[in-house]
Protein backbone atom coordinates (compact mmCIF):
# COMPACT_ATOMS: atom_id res chain seq x y z
CA UNK A 1 0.00 0.00 0.00
CA UNK A 2 1.64 3.69 -0.86
CA UNK A 3 1.25 6.37 1.14
CA UNK A 4 -1.35 8.27 -1.19
CA UNK A 5 -4.79 8.31 -0.41
CA UNK A 6 -7.67 9.76 -2.78
CA UNK A 7 -10.77 9.41 -0.63
CA UNK A 8 -14.29 9.24 -1.80
CA UNK A 9 -17.43 9.00 0.30
CA UNK A 10 -19.57 6.38 -2.13
CA UNK A 11 -18.17 4.12 -5.05
CA UNK A 12 -21.19 2.67 -6.41
CA UNK A 13 -22.59 2.54 -10.04
CA UNK A 14 -25.38 4.40 -9.30
CA UNK A 15 -24.67 6.93 -7.17
CA UNK A 16 -20.91 7.00 -6.75
CA UNK A 17 -18.05 9.67 -6.44
CA UNK A 18 -15.23 7.44 -8.31
CA UNK A 19 -16.48 8.92 -11.55
CA UNK A 20 -15.13 12.43 -10.65
CA UNK A 21 -11.38 11.06 -10.44
CA UNK A 22 -11.53 10.33 -13.78
CA UNK A 23 -13.46 13.49 -15.34
CA UNK A 24 -10.87 15.57 -12.63
CA UNK A 25 -7.99 15.00 -12.42
CA UNK A 26 -4.69 13.76 -14.81
CA UNK A 27 -3.75 10.37 -15.18
CA UNK A 28 -5.57 6.52 -15.33
CA UNK A 29 -7.31 4.44 -13.06
CA UNK A 30 -6.12 0.99 -13.35
CA UNK A 31 -7.88 -1.83 -10.62
CA UNK A 32 -8.50 0.38 -7.63
CA UNK A 33 -5.20 2.94 -8.19
CA UNK A 34 -5.22 5.70 -9.64
CA UNK A 35 -2.28 6.59 -11.66
CA UNK A 36 -1.42 10.25 -11.29
CA UNK A 37 0.31 12.11 -14.48
CA UNK A 38 3.20 13.18 -12.65
CA UNK A 39 4.05 9.32 -11.60
CA UNK A 40 2.71 8.49 -8.04
CA UNK A 41 0.57 6.11 -7.48
CA UNK A 42 -2.78 6.53 -5.49
CA UNK A 43 -4.74 4.18 -3.80
CA UNK A 44 -8.41 4.93 -3.67
CA UNK A 45 -10.36 4.59 0.04
CA UNK A 46 -14.12 4.45 0.35
CA UNK A 47 -14.91 5.68 3.80
CA UNK A 48 -19.01 5.45 3.25
CA UNK A 49 -21.16 8.76 4.34
CA UNK A 50 -20.73 10.63 6.97
CA UNK A 51 -18.76 11.07 10.38
CA UNK A 52 -18.42 7.42 11.53
CA UNK A 53 -17.67 5.88 8.45
CA UNK A 54 -15.22 8.43 7.70
CA UNK A 55 -13.61 8.00 11.46
CA UNK A 56 -13.63 3.89 11.51
CA UNK A 57 -11.99 3.46 7.38
CA UNK A 58 -9.38 6.58 7.99
CA UNK A 59 -8.49 5.83 11.61
CA UNK A 60 -5.36 4.24 11.16
CA UNK A 61 -4.17 5.83 7.65
CA UNK A 62 -0.40 7.43 8.76
CA UNK A 63 -1.09 11.18 9.48
CA UNK A 64 1.36 11.71 6.92
CA UNK A 65 0.05 10.10 4.06
CA UNK A 66 -1.15 12.17 1.05
CA UNK A 67 -4.50 12.38 0.55
CA UNK A 68 -6.58 13.65 -1.57
CA UNK A 69 -10.43 14.38 -0.98
CA UNK A 70 -12.47 14.32 -4.01
CA UNK A 71 -16.56 14.61 -3.81
CA UNK A 72 -19.48 15.86 -4.71
CA UNK A 73 -21.07 19.20 -2.51
CA UNK A 74 -23.91 21.56 -2.29
CA UNK A 75 -23.70 24.70 -2.80
CA UNK A 76 -26.22 27.78 -1.94
CA UNK A 77 -25.30 30.11 -4.75
CA UNK A 78 -22.01 27.76 -6.95
CA UNK A 79 -23.18 26.54 -10.56
CA UNK A 80 -23.68 23.04 -10.19
CA UNK A 81 -20.95 21.58 -11.74
CA UNK A 82 -18.33 23.97 -10.46
CA UNK A 83 -15.30 22.50 -9.28
CA UNK A 84 -14.18 23.78 -5.65
CA UNK A 85 -10.84 23.52 -4.29
CA UNK A 86 -11.40 23.61 -0.45
CA UNK A 87 -8.69 25.59 1.68
CA UNK A 88 -10.48 25.68 4.75
CA UNK A 89 -13.05 23.07 6.13
CA UNK A 90 -15.69 23.58 9.32
CA UNK A 91 -18.39 21.88 10.93
CA UNK A 92 -21.90 23.39 9.85
CA UNK A 93 -23.76 25.06 12.79
CA UNK A 94 -25.42 27.54 12.09
CA UNK A 95 -27.48 28.05 15.48
CA UNK A 96 -24.55 27.93 17.60
CA UNK A 97 -21.27 29.11 18.24
CA UNK A 98 -18.35 27.76 19.39
CA UNK A 99 -14.85 27.65 20.30
CA UNK A 100 -12.90 25.11 17.31
CA UNK A 101 -9.77 24.91 16.04
CA UNK A 102 -8.90 26.16 12.37
CA UNK A 103 -8.56 23.33 10.03
CA UNK A 104 -6.67 24.62 6.73
CA UNK A 105 -5.64 22.55 3.95
CA UNK A 106 -3.11 22.24 1.80
CA UNK A 107 -3.65 23.70 -1.78
CA UNK A 108 -4.44 20.68 -4.66
CA UNK A 109 -1.34 21.24 -6.93
CA UNK A 110 -3.11 22.41 -10.43
CA UNK A 111 -0.51 19.80 -12.71
CA UNK A 112 -3.32 17.24 -10.51
CA UNK A 113 -6.26 18.91 -12.21
CA UNK A 114 -7.26 18.40 -15.81
CA UNK A 115 -5.63 21.14 -18.02
CA UNK A 116 -9.25 22.78 -18.67
CA UNK A 117 -10.32 22.24 -15.21
CA UNK A 118 -10.80 26.11 -13.24
CA UNK A 119 -11.65 25.54 -9.61
CA UNK A 120 -13.10 27.84 -7.32
CA UNK A 121 -11.47 28.46 -4.39
CA UNK A 122 -13.72 28.08 -1.31
CA UNK A 123 -14.77 26.49 2.76
CA UNK A 124 -16.20 23.22 2.91
CA UNK A 125 -18.97 23.57 5.47
CA UNK A 126 -19.11 19.46 6.86
CA UNK A 127 -22.60 19.08 8.01
CA UNK A 128 -24.39 15.37 9.59
CA UNK A 129 -27.20 15.44 7.44
CA UNK A 130 -27.97 16.68 3.83
CA UNK A 131 -28.40 20.33 3.55
CA UNK A 132 -31.18 21.76 2.32
CA UNK A 133 -30.92 25.05 3.27
CA UNK A 134 -28.84 27.95 4.49
CA UNK A 135 -28.31 31.81 4.19
CA UNK A 136 -23.73 30.51 3.85
CA UNK A 137 -23.08 31.96 0.40
CA UNK A 138 -19.56 31.41 -1.40
CA UNK A 139 -18.73 28.06 0.43
CA UNK A 140 -20.27 24.00 -0.16
CA UNK A 141 -21.75 21.42 1.70
CA UNK A 142 -20.79 17.97 2.31
CA UNK A 143 -20.60 15.04 4.99
CA UNK A 144 -17.03 13.75 5.47
CA UNK A 145 -14.47 16.83 5.02
CA UNK A 146 -14.36 18.79 8.46
CA UNK A 147 -14.14 14.54 10.18
CA UNK A 148 -11.44 13.81 7.55
CA UNK A 149 -9.82 17.10 8.43
CA UNK A 150 -9.70 16.36 12.36
CA UNK A 151 -8.25 12.91 12.59
CA UNK A 152 -5.41 15.23 11.90
CA UNK A 153 -3.89 14.39 7.88
CA UNK A 154 -1.17 17.05 7.40
CA UNK A 155 -0.83 16.90 3.65
CA UNK A 156 -4.36 16.70 3.14
CA UNK A 157 -6.62 18.51 0.40
CA UNK A 158 -9.84 18.45 -1.22
CA UNK A 159 -11.89 19.16 -5.07
CA UNK A 160 -15.67 19.18 -4.33
CA UNK A 161 -17.88 18.95 -7.48
CA UNK A 162 -20.97 21.31 -6.81
CA UNK A 163 -23.90 18.43 -7.41
CA UNK A 164 -26.73 20.45 -6.13
CA UNK A 165 -27.50 23.88 -5.07
CA UNK A 166 -29.03 23.05 -1.70
CA UNK A 167 -31.57 19.82 -2.88
CA UNK A 168 -31.64 16.19 -2.57
CA UNK A 169 -33.54 15.75 -5.44
CA UNK A 170 -30.53 17.44 -7.73
CA UNK A 171 -28.06 15.73 -6.03
CA UNK A 172 -29.54 12.21 -6.53
CA UNK A 173 -29.85 13.01 -10.20
CA UNK A 174 -26.18 15.08 -10.67
CA UNK A 175 -24.67 11.92 -8.79
CA UNK A 176 -26.61 8.99 -10.54
CA UNK A 177 -25.43 10.91 -13.91
CA UNK A 178 -28.97 11.70 -15.12
CA UNK A 179 -29.29 14.39 -17.75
Amino acid sequence: MSNHFIVIAEAGDFIGEQKLITQHLNGEMRGNQWYMADGSIWDIVVTGVGAINVMHTLRDLPRDAKIINIGYAGSANYAIGSAVCVNEVRLNHPCVTYPEPELHLQALPLEYLKESQTCLQSVCYSNTDFVLQSDYKDCVFDMELAYIAALGFQNLCSLKIVSDNLSLHAYREVAAGVE
